[in-house]
């Protein structure tokens, strides 16, 4: 059984994906990062950054449980693990690798940024909201150049790289984006859309995705003094 530490974000989406994809049987913990879950004792041993998603796999290497935090080396673990979804050699492997490591370096921290400073920072910083937009529809711009060569990221397979950057382009409206003057982008949207694993996957703790303005307490718990404490 994996037990799968995590909250409706784009980063917990990856996880919930793959072990969908990967038909794993799986146990969801849910970590309100809102009220301030990810910085209690027990979720620190797992997940020393904070951060959500993080799993323990009670079956892990030589049967021992073990515990794996941050998503893309989780998306790799888990691919490792049953052999699927991550080429074990060759040119596959390390286009997999490449895209993946697109999404942590650049579309998470960038759409990361775009979505603050257009939606949850307490003041509209007209330079932050142009540089993090352009950015945005540079990023947006570099996988449509991709996805004309290729029908998935990694090339002809459907790979952990696309379950990596999915689910940080599925709310492009809020990042300034119009997802039709990227035609490669919308048609492998609409393809990994459809996949009923990806249904399934995004579906997990959507009842507790965001719908109302963030309060105050949740904006001094995930921007405020208290992200900085020293643990």
């Amino acid at each position: 059984m994996i037990d799968v530490y995590t909250w409706p974000t784009p980063n917990g989406h990856k996880v919930h994906i793959m072990v969908e994809e990967l038909g794993l049987p799986y146990r969801v913990i849910a970590v309100d990062i809102g009220a301030g879950d990810q910085f209690g004792a027990e979720f620190l041993a797992i997940s020393p950054n904070n951060k959500i998603p993080a799993i323990v796999d009670s079956e892990g290497p030589d049967g021992k449980p073990i515990s794996i935090f941050e998503s893309g080396a989780i998306l790799i673990y888990l691919a490792g693990k049953t052999g699927k979804l991550l080429a074990a050699n060759g040119e596959a492997r390390h286009e997999a690798l490449k895209w993946l490591f697109f999404q942590m370096a650049n579309t998470g921290p960038m759409l990361g940024q775009v979505h603050h400073f257009r939606h949850y920072a307490p003041e509209k910083i007209p330079y932050a909201v142009d540089r993090y937009t352009k950015e945005a529809a540079r990023l947006y711009g570099v996988l449509d150049r991709r996805l004309a060569e290729v029908e998935w990221l990694a090339g002809s397979s459907f790979s952990i790289a696309d379950i990596a950057n999915f689910p940080w382009l599925r709310s492009w409206e809020r990042q300034g984006i119009q997802l039709g003057d990227f035609p490669n982008v919308q048609r492998w949207f609409d393809v990994m859309a459809a996949r009923p694993a990806v249904q399934r996957g995004v579906a997990v703790l959507s009842d507790h995705s965001r719908s109302k303005p963030m309060t105050e307490e949740e904006r001094e718990v995930l921007f405020g003094a208290k992200q900085y404490q020293r643990r």
